[in-house]
This record gives structure tokens, C-alpha cells and sequence, in this order.
């Protein structure tokens, strides 16, 4: 039987860590070509081709690395690939994840996979992750659905995933809406169809800079006051509850707002802003009227990586469409 072709990159990461020494801390080590080595099973499902592109934790990820591994991805479909899984760290996964899935122009899947557990701890869970990965990956069904992320036997579409526990096996979840699709009895099980989606272009320029800031009790606004002179070309702000800020706060961001793109998002972890519903100074409603807009479903990290690549090809300009009912550019929810 002819088997189908498979590419995996390894980007480094918890997957990838062991001490070499007791009492040391782990550090990225273990290849993507050793990783496979402990699941044999793949050899029955896929012609591989696996190549290690870095062993960094996911913290010291960039924009710019990250592109380079897009273009890789992009290749190994044109040389024939019918699925790319990515392994890397679990902190920033669903932020690389929202990165690519703007991104990602093939009907190919892209499946993106981590571990809680270090590889030389017991009951590691990278391997039994990565062969779900490249499960999905090959699935005919994981096809038009752009970016993924498989994580404990659950998969979860890019826009909607976040890390929401720090160290336990359940770290991954998508508020409100849950996964995307289920691993049952080692088979890819969708629980929503695909819906259309829309790519941007890749960046014409790298250099912008997007800050984030978050809204908590008496806040000063000594960094927000500054955040134009510091040379940063957007902001995205964790706003109390539905969005809302501080008066003091909302009298700053009417003035960010005219010279640079402004996005207001919600710190609760879950939920969309609001647009209509409060009309005090600082909320909603006083906000938009300011110029800034509301985020809804996307969480401030993931609104950051959208407004630096609209910034990137020169598309900031539609930065309300893409946040607020363009039916292309939402996620499976």
C-alpha cells in the first residue's frame, strides 16, 4: 500500500526536554527525529519526513522564526505533503497557532502539538500527542480547516484555544465554544464541519511593534501615556470585564487612538467584549466613540499577533471587519 507523505517539524519545547543530570532543570535536547522513534506506530500510517528546526522553549519563539517555518510548511505541501504537524513548547502555543492560522494558505492540514511532561518523565505525553497530531494531519476530514491544535485527545481550531492551566495535563481548553474535534478509539472525530476562511498576505514588514497592556485596579498611566514615543505602532489593552477601562485610562487611549491602532480585549480568560451595553466614561461604548476597537472573542494575546500582521501588510485599516463580523474570518464556533 501506498502510504501517504507526512512532514514534521520540531521546534523544541517541553516534547523535547530531559536533565542531563540529576537535580537540573530540563532543557530542550531530544530531536524531532528521536521523538519518532518512540512511536513506531507512525511508520504504519505515513511516509515521514521529519526535520528538527530548532530547540528553543516556545518563550523564545519570534515573528521572524516563525515565518521561516511557514515557509517551510508551505514547501513540504508543494513537494507533496498531505498533512504538517508542528512540535513545539506549550507557552506560547496558542498564540504561534493564531500566528499561523492567518497565515496558512493550503487546504493541507496544519496540526500543531506539545507536551505537558518532559520526555524522560513517566507517562510522558508527547508521544501519544504527536501520533494524534499526525492522525489528524492525515485525516481527510481535518482538510479546509486551516490551523489545529491536538493536545490529550482533543483538537482545537487556532482561533479558539488557550493554555489555561500552568502544569496540568489538561492545560489546553477553548472557552465557550470546547473542541473542535475529539480522538476516539484512534480515530479523527469532527464534532463541527469546516467553514470558509479567509488568509492574509504574508508581512511586508517585520519591524512593527504592537505592546500589550493589562487594565487592574488604580492603574497608573505612566506606560500608556508613553506608548507612542516609545515607537510602538499598535496596542492591544486587557480590559476589565466586556472591555472597559479607568476614566483616566479612557481619556489616554482617545488620544493613542488617532495615531495608532488600538484594541481593547477582555483579562477574564473567557467571553467576548461588549459593544452596546455600558455607556460610562471608559467603558464600551466610550471607547469605540474614542476610536479604539473591541477585540469580541479574541483573547489579548491573539489580538496582537492579528493587529501585527495587519500592520504588516499594510491592512490595518480593516482591522474592524476582521474583529467584528467578517463570517471568512471567524474561527469553527
Amino acid at each position: 500500500m501506498d502510504l501517504p507523505q507526512l512532514a514534521i517539524a520540531a521546534l523544541g519545547g517541553t516534547v523535547s526536554m530531559q536533565a542531563s543530570n540529576a537535580g537540573e532543570g530540563i532543557i530542550p535536547t531530544v530531536s524531532g527525529e528521536a521523538l519518532l522513534s518512540s512511536i513506531p506506530e507512525l511508520t504504519m500510517l505515513a511516509r515521514v519526513n521529519a526535520e528538527t528546526l530548532g530547540l528553543l522553549p516556545s518563550a523564545s519563539l519570534d515573528f521572524e522564526f516563525l515565518l521561516s517555518v511557514l515557509s517551510w510548511a508551505k514547501f513540504q505541501v508543494k513537494q507533496g505533503a498531505e498533512g504538517v504537524v508542528i512540535i513545539q513548547g506549550t507557552d506560547t502555543l496558542e498564540e504561534t497557532a493564531m500566528f499561523f492560522d492567518c497565515l496558512w494558505p493550503c487546504d493541507a492540514p496544519l496540526v500543531l502539538t506539545a507536551a505537558m511532561r518532559s520526555a524522560n518523565r513517566p507517562g510522558a505525553d508527547g508521544p501519544a500527542n504527536l501520533l494524534d497530531a499526525c492522525r489528524v494531519a492525515l485525516a481527510e476530514d481535518s482538510r479546509q480547516r486551516g490551523v489545529q491544535v491536538v493536545m490529550n485527545g482533543e483538537i482545537h481550531h487556532a482561533r479558539n484555544v488557550r493554555k489555561t492551566d500552568s502544569l496540568a495535563l489538561q492545560a489546553f481548553s477553548s472557552p465557550i465554544v470546547g473542541p473542535a474535534g475529539l480522538l476516539l478509539e484512534d480515530r479523527v472525530r469532527y464534532l463541527r464541519p469546516a467553514v470558509a476562511r479567509r488568509v492574509l498576505p504574508l508581512p511586508q514588514q517585520t519591524a512593527q511593534k504592537v505592546a500589550i497592556l493589562e487594565a487592574s485596579l488604580s492603574t497608573d498611566t505612566l506606560l500608556l501615556e508613553n506608548i507612542v514615543a516609545l515607537g510602538y505602532d499598535g496596542l492591544v489593552i486587557a480590559g476589565f470585564g466586556a472591555g472597559h477601562v479607568s476614566q483616566r485610562w479612557s481619556a489616554v487611549i482617545e488620544r493613542i487612538a488617532q495615531k495608532i491602532p488600538v484594541i481593547i480585549a477582555t483579562r477574564t480568560g473567557s467571553g467576548s467584549t461588549a459593544r452596546t451595553t455600558y455607556g460610562f466614561s471608559g467603558s464600551e461604548m466610550d471607547l469605540i466613540h474614542k476610536g479604539a476597537s473591541m477585540a469580541g472573542f479574541l483573547c489579548p494575546r491573539k489580538a496582537r499577533i492579528l493587529l501585527w500582521l495587519l500592520i504588516g501588510c499594510q491592512q490595518q485599516d480593516e482591522l474592524g471587519r476582521h474583529l467584528n463580523g467578517d463570517p471568512a474570518f471567524n474561527s469553527d464556533a
